[in-house]
């Protein structure tokens, strides 16, 4: 039983902690990765922006190595964020400190998920000084109580956690995968205009039948944005979009809604929309979001507040901090999108945000987003290849939320004991299979 298990500080369940406090790296473009605390964020690590030389790796981390399966915990700005290290050689920024299990006594991989518990979050908080900016030393550190099961239980409860995170992991990098396809397909035909430069130099384009190729021309005419392919347009993207279509009033809103603002989308990335009563919500919970639409941030948009709108549920509704691009028609959704979030764009919008702290883009300036439209028949064969890839990120992101719930509802139980497992875990892949949908080969133009 729980009650029976032993209670001890962390201080004498660890093997080493490692704490760099009161240090700042020479940083470098490239090298070993720094783990700061900024990448530390839900149980994982982002990928690292900054790195330390990999010759003053040895001189910088006098005060002991991670190793592989250390869990590493903010200490300050923010407080509590846990992760674990994998293989990759890591060094450890200011504000970070790696615990490292004692053999036999405490599993890292149980330590990682002990931490993310409520119970253990409020023991930090409550030893934690600071008035603004919250932070535990490290002697207050070790005082924390650690409730110690037997070790096999420890394992068996890790693992199946880690099953679920390892599968929500997965998930999030397949999207990237997909939309990094979506992008690069986007780039080749409507911004390299590789088809068109390989027709008009004789070439038959890459990866391309000839009957797709015959939709492509085979010059360039000069426009206002440079040679574009001949008969097709320069343009911005309010020529194939409504910007803010349709915003909720007292008069015509639901009862309820489902919200979501800038926090909660990042880089196509949603997290579980917000259940608000109308009444309730906040004043900028106003834009209608539908099927098919374009979220782009205006608020400080180098945050990459942006996403699209596969298959939205009734009472859908988007932030007025976001600039919200309604297709004119079904087949230019796929298109808008990734024009609009290209990383070009992005910055551009970046560049001409202004404000004090919080820095922002007027809609209009989103709308205004340079393009080049090709003619019907290839925009619609663009849709067909790109259109399923963006449905099948949305379906991703829905099942690796629904992953996240399901883990959190867990974790506690397990921790605490209040949840035994029977037998062999059960994997997560198992139970929550990935399908992907593959891009639509170019076999030839649409009917």
């Amino acid at each position: 039983m729980s009650s029976e298990w032993p209670i001890l500080p962390l201080d004498q369940c660890l093997d080493a902690l490692i704490d760099y406090r009161g240090k700042t790296p020479e940083k470098t473009e490239s090298g070993v990765p720094l783990v700061t605390a900024k990448v530390i964020k839900g149980g994982r690590i982002e990928k690292p922006t900054e790195f330390i030389a990999m010759e003053a790796y040895e001189s910088w981390m006098r005060r002991g190595i991670p190793m592989a399966g250390d869990v590493v915990l903010t200490t300050e700005a923010p407080l509590g964020e846990v992760a674990q290290l994998g293989q990759e050689r890591v060094a450890l920024a200011q504000r970070v400190v790696t615990l490292r299990g004692k053999a036999g006594i405490l599993e890292n991989a149980y330590l990682r998920y002990l931490l993310q518990t409520d119970e253990m979050q409020s023991q930090l908080a409550a030893r934690a000084t600071g008035t603004t900016v919250l932070g535990i030393k490290q002697s207050e550190l070790r005082k924390v109580l650690v409730q110690l099961p037997p070790i096999e239980l420890q394992r068996s409860a890790a693992s199946l956690l880690a099953s679920l995170d390892d599968r929500i992991t997965l998930l999030r990098e397949t999207n990237a995968t997909l939309e990094a396809i979506a992008q690069a397909l986007f780039k080749s035909w409507f911004v390299d205009f590789d088809p068109v430069r390989a027709k008009a130099e004789g070439r038959q384009p890459d990866n391309m039948d000839p009957a797709t190729a015959g939709l492509f021309p085979d010059s360039f005419d000069d426009s206002k944005q440079g040679q574009i392919p001949k008969s097709w347009s320069a343009a911005t993207l309010d020529t194939v979009s409504r910007l803010n279509e349709l915003s909720w009033s007292p008069r015509n809103a639901p009862e309820t809604i489902r919200y979501i603002d800038l926090a909660s989308v990042k880089a196509n990335a949603f997290e579980q929309a917000e259940e608000l009563c109308y009444r309730e919500a906040p004043s900028r919970a106003r834009r209608v979001l539908r099927a098919g639409d374009t979220l782009v941030g205006t608020v400080r948009p180098g945050n990459r507040s942006f996403g699209f709108v596969a298959d939205p549920e009734i009472g859908l509704t988007g932030s007025t901090g976001f600039a919200v691009l309604s297709p004119r028609t079904e087949t230019v959704a796929p298109f808008i999108y990734l024009c609009a979030t290209r990383e070009e764009n992005i910055s551009r919008l970046t560049s001409l945000a202004d404000g004090g702290a919080y820095p922002a883009v007027k809609p209009q300036v989103v709308a205004a987003t340079p393009c080049v439209l090709p003619d019907d028949k290839v925009m619609v064969l663009f849709a067909e290849g790109v259109g399923p890839l963006l449905v099948q990120i949305d379906r991703n992101a829905r099942q690796a939320r629904l992953l996240a719930e399901l883990r959190d509802i867990v974790l506690p139980r397990l921790i605490s004991g209040r949840l035994r497992l029977l037998g062999s875990v059960v994997s997560a892949a198992t139970v929550f299979p990935i399908h992907t949908t593959p891009i639509r080969h170019f076999s030839g133009p649409p009917p």
